[in-house]
C-alpha cells in the first residue's frame, strides 16, 4: 500500500510592495475634503495611466484614483495600458482587477513606446472626460481636482504645468529645453509640454489623428488639440522624485533619438502641409 503524495505545494510569487509615495499625506488631506468639484448630471471620468515597469507604483495610482474618483464623479473608469511590462506590472492589476470592476487593463505583448500605449488607453477610454497621467509616481492623480473646475463649455484640454520640477538639474535642463524645442517647431500655446498630467475632453480627442508612437505624441496631441479651435486652458500641479524604477528618457541615446523624432513630426505637421497647401492654391495637388 502505498502511502498518499503530499499535497501539492502551489510557488506563488507574492505582489511587489507598493512604494510609499511622497505625496500621499497630500493626497489623503485632499480626498477627505468636505468640498470638491464635482462633474455635473450625464458628465463622466475616464482616468488612464500608461505603465511601463510600474509594478511598485501603479497599484497605489489605482488605489488613490478609485478614492477621488468616488469623490468627484458617479460614473468613472480607470484603464491602465500595461506596454509590454517584463516586471510584476501585470500581477499587480489582475490583483487590482479583483478589488475595483471599474479597472481595467490594456494589454501591450510587447513594448510599443510611450505614444503607442497612449494611443491605446485613448482608444480604450469610454466617459466624456479623459484624464492620463503616467504610472510611475511623479504626480499625485488626487491632484486632477484641479484639473476639473477649468473644464468648461468650449474647453478641449486642460494642461498641467510642473509648479516646482521634483528632479536633479540635468534633467530640469532637459526637459525645459525639449520644451522649448516643441513649442518653437509647433508654435505651442502652452508653458509645459513635457507635463504629461492632462485632463481632454473625449469627443474632441477622437477626432483628433495621433500617429507617433513615442513621447513626441506629447507635442503632436497639444498641436492638433490646438488645432482644432478648442480652448486649451492651463493649471499648475506638483511634480514629485521619482520613487522607483528608472526613466527611459534620460539616456544620451535616448535623448538623441526623441529630438530626432520631434524633427522628423514637424516635418510631417508642418512642412508637409505647408507644402500641401501652397500646392493646392496652386492647382497642382487635389
Amino acid at each position: 500500500m502505498h502511502a498518499p503524495d503530499p499535497p501539492l505545494k502551489l510557488s506563488v510569487t507574492p505582489l511587489p510592495e507598493q512604494t510609499p509615495m511622497p505625496w500621499e499625506t497630500v493626497a489623503q488631506d485632499r480626498v477627505t475634503r468636505d468640498i470638491l468639484p464635482q462633474l455635473s448630471e450625464g458628465e463622466s471620468l475616464s482616468v488612464m495611466f500608461p505603465a511601463y515597469n510600474d509594478a511598485h507604483t501603479i497599484g497605489s495610482l489605482v488605489d488613490w484614483s478609485a478614492k477621488i474618483l468616488a469623490r468627484v464623479a458617479r460614473d468613472y473608469e480607470i484603464i491602465v495600458v500595461n506596454d509590454g511590462s517584463p516586471d510584476q506590472t501585470a500581477a499587480v492589476l489582475a490583483d487590482r482587477q479583483q478589488k475595483y470592476p471599474f479597472l481595467r487593463v490594456v494589454t501591450h505583448e510587447k513594448n510599443g513606446g510611450y505614444g503607442a500605449a497612449l494611443r491605446s488607453g485613448f482608444a480604450a477610454a469610454s466617459k466624456t472626460y479623459v484624464f492620463y497621467t503616467d504610472g510611475d509616481g511623479q504626480y499625485d492623480p488626487t491632484e486632477l481636482v484641479v484639473l476639473l473646475p477649468q473644464m468648461v463649455e468650449g474647453v478641449g484640454m486642460v494642461n498641467g504645468y510642473k509648479l516646482k520640477r521634483g528632479d536633479n538639474w540635468v534633467r530640469v535642463v532637459v526637459g525645459r529645453s525639449y520644451h522649448w524645442s516643441a513649442k518653437l517647431l509647433f508654435g505651442l500655446p502652452i508653458r509645459d509640454t513635457d507635463c504629461d498630467f492632462r485632463l481632454m475632453r473625449r469627443e474632441v480627442l477622437e477626432s483628433l489623428t495621433l500617429t507617433s508612437n513615442s513621447g513626441s505624441i506629447c507635442p503632436e496631441l497639444v498641436f492638433e488639440m490646438n488645432n482644432s479651435k478648442m480652448k486649451i486652458m492651463e493649471a499648475g500641479v506638483h511634480h514629485y522624485p521619482r520613487v522607483s524604477g528608472t526613466s527611459q528618457f534620460f539616456k544620451p541615446k535616448r535623448i538623441i533619438a526623441s529630438l530626432g523624432k520631434l524633427l522628423a513630426l514637424w516635418l510631417k505637421l508642418i512642412l508637409w502641409r505647408t507644402g500641401g497647401r501652397i500646392l493646392r492654391a496652386l492647382g497642382l495637388r487635389k
